[in-house]
């Protein structure tokens, strides 16, 4: 009888030491474990990262290290894998681990918009991505993959629509490039812009070089169209384009205020004082009001414009070199 009592009293022990240390293992797994000085904590693990101590990388985040790298060992967990992460206070150590250990990553919104070449483009994404600017621009510039998409290192840049995208911060070079296809594809087929094109004889890559022209040439937003209108009574007429902006871009010079006849000189296939038509690729991403804006150009006469008195940046439009050469002597005086 005595036996039985103290088996008895031994399993209840037991139950009782089961059940503290069930509820330690409850409360270390499920209590919320991160610090609470921020709304959301962002996690970048990089490749060279993953065989990093856990404690040691999420001890800017953790509270409780020891409860998480037991609970890690308890789930099998020791490798990191590369990605970006977020993390809200009330998450708990198996949330934490779990999310780590599937690799269920975080995406991100990269903006691209406002660069003057793909090399201004790839730093851009090599800071926002854990891609390599270099290894991008190799690619920007691989004969082989520019062959299979349609398009030279000269026009490039015009695959390329400015805009916001969430993708992933670990995304490769070949699969960004494929995002920037379908995007590519889906703008020009929206809003009927592939059919304006078409109605201008103009393809998707010439309208977007001239939008990068006409976004260097004014900053009015009202001004566009008739910008726009004028260049290409320029190509259909068969003039040369004159545009300043493509000279600036052939001299590669940042900054330059006032181009100069010696500038003019200057050989380029961007200096359209001296080539035919358009130069061969744009000289800057356009934003998309621009690119519409030539798009929507207006119908017009004019064939040339100027600088006009003022400060608001406009311009004086005319239809023939003689009230041109007035307007220019109306703004140099």
């Amino acid at each position: 009888m005595n036996i039985r009592r103290v088996a008895i009293k031994f399993i209840l022990i037991l139950c009782l030491i089961s059940g503290i240390v069930g509820l330690l293992a409850y409360y270390a797994a499920f209590k919320p474990n991160l610090r609470n000085e921020k709304p959301v904590y962002e996690l970048f693990i990089r490749p060279d990262e993953a065989d990093i101590d856990l404690g040691l990388k999420l001890d800017s985040i953790v509270c409780d290290t020891t409860t998480f790298t037991q609970l890690s060992r308890i789930m099998n967990f020791s490798r990191l894998k590369p990605g970006r992460y977020l993390f809200k206070p009330e998450m708990n150590n198996f949330e934490i681990i779990n999310k780590l250990k599937k690799g269920v990553q975080d995406p991100l919104r990269v903006t691209i918009n406002n660069v003057r070449d793909i090399y201004q483009l790839s730093a851009k994404l090599g800071n926002e991505l854990l891609l390599d600017s270099i290894d991008f621009v190799k690619l920007l510039t691989d004969t082989n993959t520019l062959h299979g998409i349609n398009y030279t290192q000269e026009n490039i840049l015009s695959l390329f629509i400015p805009n916001s995208y969430e993708m992933y911060w670990t995304i490769s070079g070949e699969r960004f490039l494929q995002r920037m296809i379908r995007e590519n594809e889906s703008f020009w087929n929206r809003e009927k812009r592939n059919e304006k094109a078409l109605a201008k004889a103009l393809s998707p890559k010439e309208i977007y070089t001239i939008a990068s022209i006409v976004e260097k040439e004014t900053l009015l937003e009202s001004e566009k169209p008739k910008i726009a209108g004028v260049y290409i009574n320029r190509l259909k007429s068969g003039m040369k384009l004159q545009a300043d902006p493509t000279v600036v871009f052939a001299l590669g010079i940042s900054g330059l205020q006032r181009v100069l006849l010696e500038h003019l000189r200057f050989e380029s296939p961007y200096n359209t004082y001296i080539v035919d038509g358009l130069p061969p690729g744009p000289i800057c991403m356009p934003s998309v009001s621009t690119i519409d804006s030539v798009l929507n150009s207006e119908n017009i006469e004019y064939l040339f414009f100027c600088a006009k008195p003022g400060y608001d940046g406009g311009h004086a439009f005319s239809k023939t070199l003689e009230a041109h050469s007035q307007n220019a002597r109306i703004y140099r005086q």
